[in-house]
C-alpha cells in the first residue's frame, strides 16, 4: 500500500484563472525569498530561509486555469537526517470549477508521514496554502504573518 502524499483542498468564490494567477504569485503567498520566475513553464526558481531550508523548483506543468506543477530538483533542510527529503518530490496545484466558485487541490507529491520533516512541513503548507494563498486569492494580499510563524517553527527544529 502506498502512503498518501500531503494534500489539502479548499473552494473559493474566484474564477479558475484568478486562482491560477494567485498560485503563480509565489512571493505573494509563500515568501519574498524567492529568486527566479514563478509563472513560466520550464522556468526554475529557488526559495531559501537562512541556512535552515532551501530548495530549487522547475515548473514542469503549466496549464492556465487548470494545473501548476513544480519538481523539486534540489532540496535542503539542516534539521533532518536526510537533508534532501524534498528532492524529487512534486508540488501540484489542481484547479477546477466548483459550483459558482473554484476548487484548489494542493498536493505535495512524495511528502508522506515517513519523512522526518512531515509534521513541520504539513503544518507550514497548511499555513502557506490553506491560509496565505487562500487569503491572497480572496483579498489580493497574502498572510505575511504566516511566513514569520513558519520561519520561527523551522528555527525551533534546529
Amino acid at each position: 500500500m502506498t502512503e498518501q502524499s500531503y494534500t489539502t483542498t479548499f473552494v473559493v468564490d474566484q474564477t479558475p484563472m484568478e486562482v491560477f494567477d494567485a498560485v503563480n504569485d509565489v512571493r505573494g503567498w509563500w515568501s519574498t525569498d524567492i529568486d527566479g520566475p514563478t509563472d513560466v513553464a520550464g522556468a526554475e526558481f529557488s526559495y531559501h530561509y537562512k541556512d535552515i531550508h532551501r530548495c530549487r523548483f522547475r515548473i514542469v506543468e503549466f496549464v492556465p486555469g487548470e494545473t501548476v506543477e513544480w519538481l523539486c530538483v534540489e532540496g535542503y533542510f539542516n534539521f533532518t537526517a536526510d537533508p534532501q527529503e524534498w528532492t524529487d518530490t512534486r508540488i501540484r496545484f489542481d484547479i477546477s470549477p466548483e459550483g459558482e466558485g473554484t476548487r484548489l487541490r494542493f498536493t505535495h507529491v512524495g511528502l508522506t508521514r515517513h519523512h522526518e520533516c512531515y509534521d513541520v512541513c504539513a503544518n507550514a503548507w497548511g499555513g502557506y496554502v490553506g491560509s496565505s494563498l487562500q487569503t491572497l486569492i480572496a483579498t489580493g494580499s497574502g498572510d505575511r504573518d504566516n511566513e514569520v510563524r513558519n520561519a520561527e517553527a523551522l528555527q525551533q527544529r534546529r
